[in-house]
């Protein structure tokens, strides 16, 4: 029904994503803009944009934006970014005040490894842990069918556990962090590294982007595709540390299935199969215990856009306030903690 649509927003460091969404999970239309990224008023400006372009089409219940950083328990503030320029950002009470919609922010991972398990490659398991793999790494749990959010909102935040101590600075501040070693930004870093430095592979580089200033992660993610050998080995090694640090989060939380999701995870199983090996070598209690099976997600770049929508408009429906006082543990589809039924696959 039309009164069912929600409006989601992914806010990353590069884009800002929007589309409509059904209650099905269906993205019936989408937009894109650059993030203004040292400018928080011109992303709550953009993310308005976006919203009232829709709401000119589509009768819109409610919007979900999913934000890469760290969301307070109320949902209703950024309070870090480490890729954007929200500090303490009221980004909620800003865009009811712009759109005259209910509005819901998390964070841009939770968005994602919630449309995973309601619509995705997690349906019907308990116990999910979703790792994104884009310019640095998010993480969602899903935790006995709620989306676990921790005390003060800021559970998740696995690209930031420190995993070679004084190693790559990361934005965070902190220096070893995971991101630096297994995300997009690394196989960037490498690939600009080697055009500047003229190595063997900067020509295939350049080529496979088409301008040695355009040459970026996506590129070598590219280039790997054809087995060109330099370029399956960085994408390799980024598996190898994604593998390390499944490993580390399973001896914490057990899940069942990790889900890969994230722009690199397109690299396919060029970069999974590596991650499985060697989660399976760094596995606390290996031979002795069940493996969480690693799976890349299932709905691709509108993973975030459309968890985000869906959030937005469950909590609508229970006819909460705007202002939501988000719970720990973080929403459930019903009362009882029921999980939805599978949907047939297309």
């Amino acid at each position: 029904m039309p009164d069912r649509l929600a409006v989601g927003v992914d806010v990353g460091g590069t884009k800002i994503a929007a589309g409509v969404v059904d209650e099905d999970g269906r993205v019936l239309a989408r937009a894109r803009r650059r993030t203004p990224t040292t400018d928080p008023a011109a992303v709550l400006e953009a993310i308005a944009s976006l919203v009232q372009e829709f709401a000119e089409s589509y009768h819109v219940r409610a919007v979900g934006v999913g934000a890469a950083g760290y969301v307070d328990v109320t949902g209703s503030t950024v309070v870090f970014s480490p890729h954007l320029a929200w500090r303490n950002e009221p980004l909620r009470d800003a865009l009811v005040r712009r759109t005259r919609l209910p509005v819901l922010v998390d964070n841009d991972a939770n968005a994602a490894g919630w449309a995973e398990w309601r619509f995705g490659a997690a349906q019907n398991e308990p116990d999910v842990v979703l790792v994104n793999l884009g310019t640095g790494i998010g993480g969602a749990m899903v935790l006995d069918g709620r989306l676990y959010r921790g005390s003060s909102g800021m559970a998740g935040e696995f690209g930031h556990q420190r995993v070679v101590e004084d190693g790559v600075p990361c934005e965070c501040g902190n220096r070893g962090c995971w991101e630096q070693y297994a995300s997009g930004r690394v196989l960037e870093r490498r690939a600009r590294a080697a055009v500047v430095e003229q190595a063997p592979i900067a020509r295939d580089l350049v080529a496979t982007a088409g301008a040695a200033e355009l040459v970026d992660g996506v590129t070598v993610g590219r280039l790997a595709a054809t087995g060109h050998p330099q370029a399956v080995a960085w994408v390799a090694d980024v598996g190898r540390w994604l593998g390390i640090g499944l490993a580390n989060l399973a001896a914490a939380l057990d899940p069942g299935v990790f889900v890969i999701g994230g722009g690199v995870s397109t690299n396919g199983e060029v970069l999974l199969e590596p991650t499985r090996r060697a989660f399976a070598a760094h596995l606390t209690g290996r031979g002795y215990r069940s493996e969480a099976r690693i799976v890349a997600a299932h709905l691709g770049q509108d993973a975030g856009l459309v968890g985000a929508a869906d959030l937005a408009r469950l909590r609508a429906r229970r006819r909460r306030p705007a202002s939501p006082g988000y719970s720990a543990r973080g929403p459930a589809v019903a009362r009882s903690g029921r999980r939805p039924r599978r949907r047939p696959r297309r």
